[in-house]
């Protein structure tokens, strides 16, 4: 991760959520809501233009789910080069989107390369159902 040696206390700030995010999912609204809860003044504009520049670098990883949902990021820390390939689910009912990692899907890409010469992208690969809590409530 090559980094601008200009740091700011905004930057500094949207580090630390974003490390406090590993493993999760989140918009460039989420971050929004989260300094305006915390009564910190980021404008939207430096938000969008950091996470870009985040995203060049590698520190994150952005999804784009769909056509009708805003782009999702995640952090991948300092070391995006090695991060294990996942799947996402996402719920038709709510929206949310689950990070998914398990041999039976590691097992499925590798097949895929193997038997039908076929590499798989799993930065886009979402699988759509439904979540647990929203079929308990049907």
């Amino acid at each position: 991760m090559q980094r601008s040696a200009y740091k700011t206390r905004q930057l500094d700030l949207l580090m630390t959520y974003l490390e406090s995010t590993q493993g999760q999912h989140f918009t460039a609204d989420d971050v929004r809501k989260h300094f305006e809860e915390e009564k910190i003044n980021i404008g939207v504009a430096t938000i969008y233009r950091q996470l870009e520049k985040l995203v060049a670098d590698g520190t994150l990883q952005k999804y784009f789910i769909d056509d009708h949902s805003a782009a999702c990021f995640e952090y991948s820390g300092k070391d995006c080069a090695h991060c294990k390939p996942h799947f996402h689910l996402k719920c038709e009912v709510c929206g949310n989107l689950f990070h998914i990692e398990c041999e039976e899907l590691d097992q499925l890409i590798a097949h895929l390369s193997e038997k039908h010469d076929f590499d798989l992208n799993t930065v886009r690969t979402v699988l759509y159902g439904k979540c647990k809590k929203c079929r308990n409530l049907n």
